[in-house]
């Protein structure tokens, strides 16, 4: 009998939990230099079908046939690891590089070792005492340095930072072989796969192209799914019309009842009205949200303290909606710690508004209520809760969080991870806070639930710093991003996250201080050393000269507004251009100011 023409082929397969079918008559299959991207809600069997395609977990029926010499590779969820094993012992054993040389030399397995920063946690060193996110890069590695014709990862991009993740999208998009991933990483999704298949209510529905082009499909599909109901109710009209002309008696005991089929996906979210957002954020928090400054701060480690932040001077105001990126340990949960009161810097002080009420999710699932079920667990903070402009019920926002109303009852004990990491956020944004501090938020989140969240971000008049490394929610939900350069500084980055690559890409951003070039360019040697007092002066110059531009900038953006409002009033419309005029040239000025005490700043 020959090969199977692909890697991998199901044929009607059929597989169940207890009552529920999680792959119900599925056919489908993997060819050579296919880059698949597997989406769907928790709990829809996208794990199931990862454990069907690699013979993990055997159907109830159906038939699954794999090529015979197939080099098969999967990275799952659990990272497990073998004890007493060194990374060496995993990332490269002996199985596969009978000496070092054999590794050293392939470009391939160092940039896996670079990529991925196990040569910082080192070779020899013991994978027991490492954390989960240490471990899971050990276990995704050891996959990447081997020769597979089919690489097959569950949540690969999960505790690594977004340098990480920009990197293995490159590397997996260069790599011989063909890939099936399962991961809520919308720009991850799109950057790499060819395919997208979702899984949901027991099918497995492919498409071309990556999350872009399957949301595109997905909401085709929908409307023809909507013309076709069109169609089927044009059709009951009808009929009901034929028997209205018929005797009465057809009539009196049946009651008719036809409503339109509910909508696959949402409407895109509008545009966030952000002058609006700000405006109403002022309202409530007035001017003052945090304002960080000449903050010293330091963590113990085996070799000392380690500073963080070195005059660390930044303002928060009400409305702004930041995104912080920067390298793992670089200090962004400290960072956000700081700002809740948790912790207290070594040097300088936070000062927090009189009124603003904050929610901060962090990355570890608080205690919750194991004694009380779902919907209890959200009631037992509020009933009702207001978000923006409207009024939402505690069911009505479980059911958004991908709680149905079948769910809603059951025991907080009994769910899942990313279902108790729902829940957290839940009973967060019931507490009506004005201030949201969301620490790696998508962790454990599915596509859906991420999408509500966005949509319910939307209309959040309030103030939202973001901690992620999932670009995709950074560039939705943030207005800015702002860096952690490593170097006890933060930076502004108009560009986003794209700046912050292209800066860690050309050095800029720096290690910590204390590690120096022994090398140092004749360019580097004829720039006069500036003094530490200088460096702070400049840096606080440079936070004050943004805090002026922001406030331009909505001037800009209102004078723009009242200029197409006074359209017919022509002595308004030239006030009003003589302001904006003069807003424009102190903006330019501003800036250059900005330019050259940011380059002080830098040291």
């Amino acid at each position: 009998m020959s090969a199977p023409l692909n890697l991998v082929n199901l044929e009607r397969v059929h597989k169940a939990h207890g009552t529920t079918a999680l792959l119900d008559d599925v056919s489908l299959g993997i060819a050579a230099g296919e880059r698949i991207g597997v989406v769907g809600r928790n709990g829809s069997g996208k794990s199931t079908l990862l454990g069907v395609l690699t013979g993990r977990e055997e159907p109830d029926s159906g038939r699954v046939t794999r090529r015979g010499d197939l080099a098969l590779g999967v990275l799952d969820q659990s990272g497990t690891l073998p004890p007493g094993a060194t990374v060496r012992d995993v990332v490269l054993p002996g199985s596969l590089f009978a000496a070092e040389h054999e590794w050293a030399a392939d470009p391939a397995v160092r940039s896996v070792l670079t990529g991925l920063e196990l040569d910082r946690l080192g070779l020899d060193a013991p994978v027991a005492p490492m954390s989960g996110g240490e471990r899971r890069r050990v276990a995704l590695a050891a996959q990447l340095v081997r020769p597979l014709d089919l690489l097959v990862l569950d949540e690969p991009t999960n505790h690594l930072d977004v340098e990480g993740v920009a990197w293995l999208a490159d590397y997996v998009k260069d790599r011989v072989g063909a890939l099936v991933v399962v991961t809520h990483d919308r720009w991850f999704l799109d950057e790499v796969c060819t395919r997208t298949w979702e899984v949901a209510e027991g099918r497995v529905h492919a498409y071309e192209g990556g999350y872009a082009a399957y949301t595109l499909a997905r909401a085709e599909r929908a409307r023809i799914a909507a013309a076709t109901e069109e169609r089927r109710l044009n059709l009951v009209r009808k009929e009901l019309a034929w028997l209205r002309r018929g005797p009465p008696a057809r009539t009196s005991k049946p009651r008719f009842r036809i409503e339109a089929a509910q909508a696959l996906i949402e409407d895109e979210p509008p545009p966030r009205d952000t002058m609006a957002l700000k405006g109403f954020a002022a309202r409530r928090l007035g001017k003052t949200v945090y304002d960080v400054e000449d903050v010293d701060y330091a963590v113990p480690t085996d070799d000392g303290p380690r500073a963080l932040f070195a005059d660390l001077t930044w303002h928060v105001g009400p409305g702004d909606r930041i995104g912080v990126v920067g390298v793992n340990g670089a200090g962004k949960t400290s960072l956000l710690r700081l700002l809740v009161g948790e912790t207290e810097p070594d040097r300088g002080r936070v000062v927090r508004g009189q009124t603003v009420a904050p929610a901060y999710l962090s990355q570890h699932v608080t205690e919750l209520p194991g004694r009380l079920r779902v919907l209890e667990a959200v009631q037992e903070i509020k009933r009702v809760a207001r978000v923006g402009d409207q009024e939402i019920s505690a069911s009505s926002l479980a059911e958004r969080f991908g709680f149905p109303a079948s769910r809603q009852w059951t025991p907080v004990g009994d769910l899942s991870g990313g279902e108790r990491r729902r829940l957290q956020l839940l009973r967060l944004l019931m507490a009506e806070p004005n201030v949201l501090l969301l620490d790696e938020p998508t962790n454990d989140l599915d596509i859906d639930t991420l999408t509500a969240l966005e949509d319910l971000l939307d209309g959040f008049p309030g103030t939202v710093l973001v901690v992620s490394h999932d670009r995709y929610f950074v560039d939705r939900v943030c207005d800015s991003v702002v860096a952690l350069m490593g170097d006890g500084s933060l930076a502004a980055l108009p560009g986003g996250v794209e700046e912050y690559l292209a800066r860690r890409a050309a050095g800029e951003a720096a290690l910590p201080s204390g590690s120096s070039s022994s090398t140092a360019t004749a360019a580097d040697t004829a720039t006069p050393a500036r003094s530490s007092g200088d460096v702070r002066a400049a840096r606080k110059e440079a936070a004050r000269l943004e805090r002026r531009l922001e406030k331009l900038t909505a001037e800009e953006e209102e004078l723009h507004g009242r200029l197409a409002a006074a359209a017919t009033d022509h002595a308004q419309v030239l006030a009003l251009d003589e302001r904006l005029r003069a807003v424009l040239a102190e903006k330019e000025q501003v800036e250059t100011d900005w330019l050259e005490a940011a380059e002080v700043a830098e040291g």
